[in-house]
Order: C-alpha cells, then sequence, then structure tokens
C-alpha cells in the first residue's frame, strides 16, 4: 500500500522533477557499479588508460585517483622504453630491387577494408618500400592536410605520420616534436643531436627501423625518412605487448610494420565514434604478427589518424572539423626521386602551436553562433512609446481634453488650466525601467495629465578572461614534453552612468586570451603519446598528450532603475504607458 502510494506520488511529479530524478538513479547505480564491483573496476581502469593517451591525462584520477594515474604514467613510460630496449636486427628484412618506372596505382599500393567488433578502418600494402617518402607542408606557420600534400606533390597515397603539439585539439599542425628527417637531412628537431629519440623510419634500402636513436646512430643505419613516435610493437618478429592491451585503451590508430620481404603494411583504424570505437595497440601488434612483419611500430593516432588514396580520403578521422593539419606524413610515390621535403623550420626559433583563437573553422562555427543569436535574441526590445498631446475622452464626451503640463522641480505635473475650478487629482504615470519616461496618454475625464516621472539608472559591466593550457596528452597520442602557453587577461570595466529620463546601459566587459607560443625548434605537446623516460621535455603535442588555452568573451548588461512619481486624475482612473519599453536582450555568451 506505501509502494504504491509512493508510485502514484511519482506519476504526479513535473517532467522535470522525474527527469532529474532519474538521472540521479542512474548515477547512483553506475557509480555503486563502477567502484564498489570488481568488474567496474576493469572498466575504470580500461578508462583511465585511454584517457592518459590523450591530451587530457589529468582526467584519469576521476576513476583510479591520483596516485593510482601516476603509477599507471610511470608504468606505461617504463613498457614504452622497454620496447625500445631490444638491438634491431635490420638483417632480417630482405628487399627487392624495384627498377621500373611508371607503375599503376594497383603496382604500387593496395588497400583493404578491415573491421571487428569494435573498430573499422583500412589496411595498406606498399610494395616497394623505397618509394615512401616523408612530406612536411609548404607554408610557414602552419600544417597541411594530407589530401592536400597528396595532391599538390602527385603522391598515389599517404597518412598521418609524427607527433605535433595540439593545443585544445585546434591548433594549427606547425609545432612538430621530437625529430623529422628527410633525404637523410633532419629538417627538423626539438633536441640536441646527442639525445636518444623514437623514431619510425626507413633506410636508404628501404628498411623499416623502429626504436630509440640518436641523430648520429641514425646516419650510422643509414636512415633517410623518418619521425617520431612509439611505442615499438614488434621487434625482431616477436610481440612486445603479452599481457593486457597495450595500456593505451581504445582510440583512433594508426601503426605500420614490415615483412621479411619488404612489403610494409600500414594500418589506420577510426575511433570515438558510433560507427568505430577505435583499437587497442596489441589489436593492432596481433593484426601485423598475423601479416608476417618482423618489425613494427606505432604512430601518432587520434583525431590525426587518417589514410590517402589517390587524392580521396578513404578513413574517418575523430576530429569534429574534418582533416587536421598536420607537420609531417608518409607518402608513397611512383618515382620519389622527384619531390623533396620543404624545410620550413629554417630559420625559426619560436613557434606558435596555434588553438582556438586563430583555428579558421572554430571561429567560423563562432562567427555563426553569434550571428544565429543576434538575428534571434531571446528578448527583442519592444517597440518604444510614442508621445502624444491627444488623450481620449470617455464614451459620454464628444470633445477631446487636451491638457498642457508644466514640470515641477520635483518631478510632477500642474495643471496649466482648469476650467472647473476643481482640484485635480494626480494621475499615475508608471515609468519603465531604466529611468526612461513617456508621457502618459488615454487619461478621461477633465484635469490635466500628471508629467512624466523622473528616473535615474545605473549600469556597470566588467569581465576578464584568460588562457591557460592544460598540461595533457592531446586528442592524439604523442610524446614529448609538455609546454605551457601562457594567459595574458583582458578586461574592460565601465564605470555607472546616470540619466534622467535615458535608460543607463553599460557594455559587458570583454575578456580575452593571449596565445602561448612554443619556443625553439621544436613542438608543443599535441599529437605526440605520454612523454616517455629518459626523454628531454618536450612542448606539448598535439596527439594524445595536449595542451591549450582557451579563452571566453563575456557580456553582461545590468539594468538601471528607476523611480516612479504617480499623479491620480480626478476621475480616479490610472494613466499608464501602453507600450513601456522592454529590457533590452541579455548580451551574448562568446565561447
Amino acid at each position: 500500500m506505501h509502494l504504491n502510494g509512493s508510485l502514484q506520488a511519482i506519476r504526479q511529479w513535473s517532467l522535470i522533477k522525474k527527469t532529474l530524478f532519474v538521472i540521479a538513479l542512474l548515477t547512483f547505480v553506475t557509480s555503486s557499479f563502477l567502484y564498489l564491483t570488481a568488474p567496474g573496476g576493469k572498466i575504470r581502469q580500461w578508462l583511465a588508460e585511454t584517457v592518459i593517451t590523450t591530451q587530457h591525462r589529468s582526467w584519469a584520477w576521476i576513476f583510479v585517483g591520483a596516485e593510482r594515474r601516476d603509477l599507471m604514467v610511470k608504468k606505461l613510460q617504463n613498457d614504452i622504453e622497454l620496447a625500445a630496449a631490444e638491438e634491431q636486427n635490420l638483417g632480417l628484412v630482405s628487399v627487392r630491387k624495384h627498377d621500373q618506372k611508371h607503375r599503376s596505382i594497383n603496382e604500387l599500393i593496395k588497400v583493404e577494408d578491415i573491421s571487428s567488433q569494435f573498430y573499422k578502418g583500412k589496411k595498406m600494402y606498399v610494395y616497394d618500400p623505397t618509394t615512401i617518402k616523408i612530406m612536411t607542408p609548404s607554408k610557414v606557420g602552419e600544417g597541411e592536410r594530407i589530401t592536400s600534400m597528396v595532391n599538390r606533390t602527385g603522391a598515389v597515397a599517404g597518412l598521418n605520420g609524427g607527433a605535433f603539439n595540439d593545443p585544445e585539439g585546434l591548433g594549427n599542425g606547425f609545432a612538430a616534436l621530437g625529430m623529422i628527417v628527410s633525404e637523410g637531412e633532419i629538417i627538423f628537431t626539438d633536441q640536441d643531436g646527442s639525445i636518444p629519440q623514437h623514431i619510425v623510419g626507413f633506410t636508404k634500402e628501404g628498411r623499416l627501423v623502429v626504436g630509440k636513436y640518436d641523430a648520429f646512430e641514425l646516419r650510422d643505419m643509414g636512415v633517410t625518412e623518418a619521425v617520431s613516435f612509439y611505442p615499438r610493437l614488434i621487434a625482431n618478429g616477436k610481440p612486445l605487448i603479452t599481457s593486457g592491451d597495450g595500456g593505451w585503451g581504445r582510440a583512433p590508430r594508426s601503426v605500420v610494420g614490415q615483412r621479411a620481404d619488404g612489403t610494409v603494411i600500414f594500418i589506420v583504424v577510426d575511433g570515438r565514434q558510433t560507427h568505430s570505437v577505435g583499437a587497442t595497440l596489441k589489436e593492432m601488434q596481433d593484426l601485423l604478427l598475423e601479416e608476417g612483419c618482423v618489425i613494427a611500430g606505432n604512430l601518432d593516432g587520434g583525431a590525426s589518424s587518417e589514410l590517402v588514396v589517390d587524392g580521396e580520403l578513404v578513413t574517418k578521422p575523430s576530429s569534429r572539423y574534418g582533416e587536421r593539419r598536420l607537420p609531417s606524413a608518409f607518402l608513397v610515390y611512383d618515382n620519389p626521386g622527384s619531390v623533396k621535403a620543404p624545410r620550413i623550420w629554417d630559420g625559426i626559433d619560436k613557434i606558435d602551436a596555434g588553438g582556438s583563437y586563430d583555428h579558421p573553422d572554430f571561429l567560423r562555427e563562432q562567427a555563426e553562433k553569434k550571428a544565429k543569436q543576434q538575428n534571434n535574441p531571446s528578448n527583442p526590445p519592444a517597440k518604444p512609446a510614442t508621445e502624444t498631446d491627444k488623450t481620449k475622452t470617455t464614451p459620454g464626451k464628444q470633445d477631446s481634453v487636451k491638457h498642457d503640463t508644466e514640470k515641477t522641480p520635483n518631478g510632477s505635473g500642474t495643471p496649466a488650466d482648469n476650467k472647473d475650478g476643481k482640484d485635480n487629482k494626480d494621475n499615475k504615470a508608471n515609468t519603465p525601467t531604466g529611468g526612461k519616461t513617456s508621457p502618459p496618454t488615454g487619461t478621461t475625464g477633465k484635469g490635466a495629465t500628471g508629467s512624466p516621472g523622473k528616473g535615474e539608472g545605473t549600469g556597470i559591466g566588467s569581465g576578464a578572461g584568460s588562457g591557460n593550457p592544460a598540461n595533457a596528452e592531446g586528442d592524439k597520442e604523442g610524446s614529448g614534453g609538455i609546454s605551457d602557453n601562457n594567459k595574458a587577461p583582458a578586461s574592460n570595466t565601465q564605470s555607472p552612468g546616470k540619466s534622467d529620463s535615458n535608460p543607463s546601459e553599460t557594455p559587458a566587459g570583454s575578456k580575452g586570451t593571449t596565445p602561448g607560443n612554443n619556443t625553439g625548434t621544436g613542438a608543443a605537446d599535441s599529437s605526440s603519446p605520454p612523454p616517455s623516460g629518459g626523454q628531454a621535455n618536450n612542448p606539448a603535442k598535439t596527439g594524445e598528450p595536449p595542451s591549450g588555452s582557451t579563452g571566453s568573451n563575456a557580456s553582461g548588461q545590468s539594468p538601471a532603475s528607476g523611480n516612479n512619481n504617480p499623479e491620480k486624475s480626478d476621475a480616479g482612473k490610472t494613466a499608464q504607458d501602453p507600450n513601456p519599453p522592454a529590457q533590452p536582450p541579455a548580451g551574448t555568451k562568446t565561447p
């Protein structure tokens, strides 16, 4: 009986109350499962691993706590270093020499679909590894989309390469991380040549090299094309992830491996979308093992993962704006000797990684939102009342009576002429908020209308904004140190103002941010994986460890206040403004 009464009471709740109750109930049940059961603990572990390899690494404490998060990060770094420790045997790969020219796309590559319960993607075979080259952007100050690189240079296919800084997931793709090598020359590095860095590249003969090497070791090994990323997945034919899923969670992936016959296999998996959640590193490792790869490594992933074939994007990047601008890519050419990667970082000692303040798609989106808010205000101002000296008469009257008013020091009106010799009672006239008054109309009976009341209004608006990068891993995976963007808050304040009859309105203060710059020849944090031990701190990356600063603009208005001075007519009726002005629409908030 008591239960039925409770259910009946719940049925009578409003829709909002029912919704809040359901949300609270689901939150209680979900949190109880996640934090009080063994399966829930495994799910939290998996969620924390996924977050650790993104821009928001620090948020992993939500699932496992700060102490355990730090232990997980340390273990991940140790695993990365251990995977790179074993010396690679280049003799395991024998590349057949290809002398033919003007090969068709089918003679150079083959692309196949791959899928599983949790992901979908593409697998590309490159039969001649010497056709693979590193390409860099053509414009100083920003990266380049892979479709643009492919079409600009006449490549057959291409996919994303190394790490870069991508603040807020909205970087310009110019701040690379680690090292970029093309035609045997280091065209970018953020470390001294004697410091070992994680490398994925190819020798002049076409052998894939994956591991941690300094510039001198790379030269001795004959590496001519390379970028920085990790971890190594397969070394000398042996898998390096032997337990768990690799510790990187499930996300979009780009990986590369090589068979003993020299055939290179690139795999690109979509993720963070309804049609494809993403893949783990172990799943990628196992796929390459099944293909017979003896060496393999992980490339930049996350929202940067994409594959372009014959000038067309054949995968679905998880970035909300589609393809990202990138600092490096692996491209396949029929005649690789005819192209050269631009040395766009030469002579630059300070690199701006960009962010929301200069991202063209983001700025256009915000401008469209602002225009929409202005075109459809939630509180449109009412049409101001028009002044008139004519008043309506009661049905019994035939003639309209004209009233002249005289303004007295206290703001009340006194009749200029009283033909009947009677005392006029005050007419009440409501003055709109903000101190703006208009003469009342429509009074009946004899006597003069009351003069408008005198009002005062004040308004103060102020705002300040600041941007501060968050140390975490980017939308991608990436490694490297984290670079902070310093904020420069700006604020505008307006002193209160008074007005006698006009509304007082003060524009809201604006706030803004000053983007931070990444210094050095290095890149910032955005697409690189979590920083690995033994490696100097790099600026923020693009992939998993992001750091970025956000700024927002806010505006506010404070309505002015006014004083009403009512007067009554001898008929005892209240004279009111038929069209009182409404408050101006509230200030819009721009992220």
